[in-house]
């Protein structure tokens, strides 16, 4: 059974966090948090938090059941809300300052448990009709040529 674990507002750029997300998404639980733990990145620790919080709440649903084949199932992260600040700028301007922040999503699950669910169905059914027969592919219709504009040379007079 997956467990969820959510990161809202944030102050850092979506994009910035993305990259962190695409670098643990599909990852066992383990080695997303050794690589986030090693990352320079700032978002690095918060989003390791949120693997560790993810992995308490799974714990929660599922007592007694071992996590080593625990992995980070989907991770996303959306843009939230954006402070708008001012910037002094030359001759009595001012520029805007958008401060971005995010929501991340992350879900975890163990492996094969929603694949199984998924593909049963699709291995059940069996198709007992007769293959139907193939229509003949329509002819090609020959390309026509248009014809090249005629060039006017007796309205151009020479003086």
């Amino acid at each position: 059974m997956e467990a969820v674990a959510k990161l809202n507002n944030y102050p850092t750029s979506p994009r910035k966090m993305r990259l962190l997300a695409d670098l643990i998404r599909g990852l066992k639980v383990d080695k997303a948090l050794a690589v986030l733990e090693h990352n320079p990145k700032h978002p690095a620790v918060p989003l390791r938090k949120l693997v560790l919080s993810a992995i308490s709440n799974w714990k929660a649903k599922n007592e007694g059941a071992d996590e080593t084949a625990l992995l980070v199932k989907t991770i996303m992260v959306d843009g939230a809300r954006v402070i708008k600040r001012m910037r002094p700028a030359p001759q009595g301007r001012g520029y805007r300052v958008r401060k971005r922040s995010n929501h991340v999503t992350l879900t975890v699950d163990v492996l094969g448990t929603s694949v199984k669910a998924a593909k049963a169905p699709v291995a059940e059914a069996v198709v007992t009709e007769e293959p139907v027969a193939k229509k003949a592919p329509a002819p090609k219709k020959a390309a026509t040529k248009k014809a090249a504009p005629k060039k006017d040379t007796e309205s151009k007079k020479t003086k």
